[in-house]
């Protein structure tokens, strides 16, 4: 298992640089917030369409290293590629590589995992998730950290060349996986095993709760992305300054994440998520009053703190009510809906935020944490669809 952690953590990595990175190469070069939100926005859409064909192609091909390992060398030229033309070349052209690049994403965000069942018994899942959770926020703890404090110190556009370095050694680390059987049958029709993992999404109420909530989360953040930059000008810091916020927010997020473990085997997963989703909402509402920098820092830690047991949860959820044959597929296409929404909110973000100011929108996100948190509860009513 070390060598999973190590390989997905890498992989996640030059992935958690990359949302940070191109929204602070944007703004720095076309000092264009709509610009940087559409160019976001085209980095994660793509993997709405990609999601559930690369999910049902998982669950039937022995290549998921290659796979996994294709994401991250098509990341690294496209990055290199952006240097070139961000802010030297027609506007659309940056928004065209950042999709190129996001066509494969939903490898990392929900390919690895997918692994997981696999790989691990079935009565240490609940801690190989908290792990997982762990190796996602390792990622998101050092990725902001790392572009902020090189752009800040060096440039953004070595924090560029730094995301094409961290996907190279990802491949390196991608080769020493386990290679893995195909778990679906031969004779099964593409299309039919495409439809099946969405279908299985939505026909299964708490694994559906657990779904909205958590894809809701996803657009919530994406506003977040554009708005802290930009916020950081009432805090008298530059918008590198960012980085640390996420920085904070993850190092909360994994120290629940690690030591409520427990919480998995007292609550169903979807009640997991619904609470931390709507505890985190709540936090956000008070972000608005920090004065300073060093008191946001502290806001932003205990947030994440409250935040933290969602991902481990939405793993457990995904685990405990899909079978094994629709792990891929479940798993990335659930993963495409994160990571569109992720777009959309992006989008959204960097239109809104410059019409009502960082302050509002901050309490826009705030607002939409709890309506995130309120429809998953609604969708989970119907009894659930049990699964063996």
């Amino acid at each position: 298992m070390a060598s999973y952690y190590l390989a997905a953590t890498l992989a996640r990595l030059a992935d958690e640089m990359v949302a940070f990175t191109l929204v602070l190469l944007v703004l720095e070069r076309t000092d264009s917030p709509a610009l940087a939100g559409i160019t976001g926005a085209a980095y994660a859409l793509p993997a709405v369409a990609t999601g559930p064909l690369l999910g049902a192609w998982l669950d039937r091909t022995p290549y998921r290293r290659s796979a996994l390992a294709l994401n991250q060398a098509v990341l690294g030229v496209v990055m290199l590629s952006l240097l070139a033309v961000v802010g030297h070349s027609a506007h659309w052209i940056t928004p065209a590589l950042a999709a190129v690049a996001g066509a494969t994403l939903p490898m990392v965000s929900g390919g690895f995992t997918s692994m997981l069942p696999s790989l691990v018994p079935s009565e240490r899942l609940a801690r190989a998730n908290s792990f997982e959770a762990a190796s996602f926020g390792a990622a998101t703890i050092t990725g902001p950290a790392t572009a902020a404090t090189i752009a800040a110190t060096l440039s953004v556009e070595v924090a560029v060349v730094v995301i094409a370095v961290a996907a190279a050694l990802s491949i390196c680390a991608i080769s020493r996986l386990p290679a893995l059987p195909s778990l679906q049958t031969a004779g099964e029709p593409f299309l039919p095993a495409v439809l099946a993992g969405l279908t299985h999404l939505v026909r299964t109420p708490r694994l559906r709760a657990s779904t909205v909530t958590t894809t809701l989360l996803m657009g919530a953040t994406g506003i977040l992305l554009i708005a802290l930059p930009l916020h950081m000008a009432s805090l008298g810091m530059p918008k590198s300054a960012a980085g640390y916020l996420w920085t904070a927010i993850e190092l909360g997020s994994v120290t629940t994440a690690l030591l409520l473990t427990r919480l998995q085997n007292r609550w169903r997963p979807e009640q997991v998520v619904i609470v931390s989703v709507a505890v985190y909402g709540v936090a956000l509402t008070t972000w608005p009053l920090a004065t300073s920098f060093a008191v946001l820092l502290v806001v932003a830690f205990v947030s994440g703190l409250l935040e933290g047991p969602t991902l481990p949860a939405m793993f457990a959820a995904r685990q405990q009510y899909s079978p094994e044959s629709l792990q891929g597929r479940v798993s990335t296409t659930a993963a495409s809906l994160r990571v569109g929404a992720a777009a959309i909110g992006q989008a959204t973000g960097g239109l809104l935020v410059p019409a009502i100011g960082t302050h509002q929108a901050l309490l826009v996100v705030a607002v939409a944490l709890l309506a995130a948190a309120g429809l998953g509860a609604a969708t989970s009513r119907k009894a659930p669809l049990h699964v063996s």
